[in-house]
């Protein structure tokens, strides 16, 4: 099974920034930017999860069609990993991009090209990985 690190780098009172990396082996084989809500004692729909190793499997909805599940997060279920643009997107999930900007000139950093970078993440490791979150904040 293939690793993965998401380093959490940024934090305000409205989000969090960091950059997912996966590795096959000793190589990098993706790497993208990640936005997530700021971290509020692991309460549901408005904080990031806790820092720590997690299994991540494939998943499929109607509404984010092929995209991948955290398992086994502590007081918390379907914790996702899918396309998402700006804070506002997200619910406790991890959003994925290509490139940190402000798309909506709100003064908030927000992540671009997230469906394309999503499909990138699926072809990198269609069969999941395990996800170790860590913070250099």
């Amino acid at each position: 099974m293939k690793k993965a690190v998401i380093i959490r780098t940024e934090e305000n009172e409205k989000q969090t920034l960091g950059r997912l990396f996966i590795f096959d082996g000793l190589d990098v084989v993706f790497e993208c930017c990640t936005l997530e809500l700021p971290y509020v004692n692991n309460t549901r729909n408005i904080s990031s999860i806790p820092t720590g190793r997690y299994e991540v499997q494939p998943r499929n909805s109607a509404k984010y069609g092929d995209h991948f599940l955290v398992k086994n997060v502590n007081f918390r279920d379907y914790i996702l990993i899918h396309e998402a643009n700006f804070y506002t997107d997200l619910r406790g999930c991890i959003g994925i991009g290509e490139n940190f900007y402000d798309i909506n000139q709100d003064e908030e950093i927000d992540i671009t090209s997230s469906r394309k970078t999503k499909r990138k993440l699926i072809a990198a490791a269609p069969e999941g990985f395990e996800l170790f979150i860590i913070e250099i904040k």
